[in-house]
């Protein structure tokens, strides 16, 4: 048994819960600003659904070999976006629910050697097929606290957690790094740059590396940033967050578990 089923089975409870959510959302809602700067909630659930759309590319470029991009531009993806945030409630919950039927039903369909391929995103570096169900994972997670209605960064699972940090000191960017070490939840991170010890649960020090702290309490189950962060006062920003879609050294075959 690899992963795959374990990632997969993670991805279907993490989308149920998306989808929960984007039920319960009224057109003002869906409307109304999500936590991320200029983007509403349609924004961001649109957002969302696209991104499967976009990953289904990369998984037939691995199966079938012949590259398709993940999105065709830039530009392209930007203003399906900008088009898509203002549908109403019920077209964003449809919209969001076919793009995971679609994502779901491609990853059934991969043969297992098709896992091994090497495919890249709108960045490098290249990655096997596999790890896109990583990716899609964190696009859901990170995304769902994103829309400020309810599920907060204390609601992520342990398992993805532990994933994410793991994957998120993979590829530290060294030469933009704020801190000298970081320890969440029995993992300990050392000699990463000059600065200040971060310390704090797990959870807590993922929202602060992922930027999902707004420094004013806004979705923080708790009060502010600093609530629970063990440092002598506020903790310093975070260096910049997924410099890299992929971390470096990933296994080709799909391996038992991850990390």
């Amino acid at each position: 048994m690899t992963v795959l089923d374990g990632l997969q089975a993670e991805l279907a409870a993490a989308t149920d819960r998306l989808l929960a959510t984007t039920a319960a959302l009224s057109d003002p809602d869906v409307t109304a600003p999500s936590l991320l700067p200029g983007w509403s909630r349609g924004h961001v659930l649109t957002h969302v659904a696209r991104n499967a759309d976009s990953l289904v590319n990369l998984m037939t470029w691995a199966k079938t070999g012949v590259f398709i991009p993940q999105y065709p531009t830039q530009e392209i993806r930007d203003a399906e976006i900008a088009e898509g945030a203002g549908q109403t409630a019920k077209e964003q919950y449809a919209g969001l629910a076919a793009g995971a039927d679609r994502f779901a039903e491609a990853a059934e369909a991969m043969p297992p050697m098709a896992w091994r391929s090497l495919v890249q995103g709108m960045r490098p570096p290249e990655h096997p097929a596999w790890y896109l169900l990583v990716r899609r994972i964190r696009e859901v997670e990170i995304h769902h606290v994103d829309l400020g209605a309810g599920y907060t960064w204390a609601d992520w699972p342990e398992d993805f957690v532990r994933r994410e940090l793991h994957d998120a000191m993979a590829g530290w960017p060294y030469d933009q790094s704020t801190v000298s070490a970081i320890r969440a939840g029995g993992m300990s991170w050392t000699g990463l740059g000059e600065g200040p010890v971060v310390e704090g649960p797990a959870p807590l020090v993922l929202a602060w590396l992922t930027g999902r702290l707004t420094g004013d309490g806004a979705g923080e189950p708790g009060g502010g940033p600093e609530q629970g962060l063990r440092l002598a006062g506020k903790p310093p920003a975070a260096p910049p967050w997924l410099t890299m879609p992929a971390p470096p050294g990933l296994p080709a075959a799909p391996p038992e578990e991850y990390p």
